[in-house]
């Protein structure tokens, strides 16, 4: 996939854990989980946004375009 999720080193950067985050956004640890490691197909503005509001981050800082990657389409 094209899109890297940087959800681990913006957890790193700002000394959270990911058991407080997940309780904050009110999903699952093991959900967040599989959003640290970028095997979820998608996520939901709220969720994204409530991860941003307690990061204090920009949407950006976690998602990441990278171009060199190439899909089939």
């Amino acid at each position: 996939m094209a899109i890297r999720i940087n959800l681990a080193v913006m957890l790193a950067k700002r000394n959270a854990k990911s058991k407080d985050l997940a309780e904050y956004i009110g999903i699952t640890e093991a959900n967040l989980s599989l959003l640290k490691q970028g095997k979820v197909k998608g996520i939901r503005f709220d969720t994204l946004d409530a991860i941003c509001r307690y990061l204090e981050c920009q949407p950006g800082d976690i998602l990441e375009h990278d171009a060199a990657v190439v899909t089939a389409d």
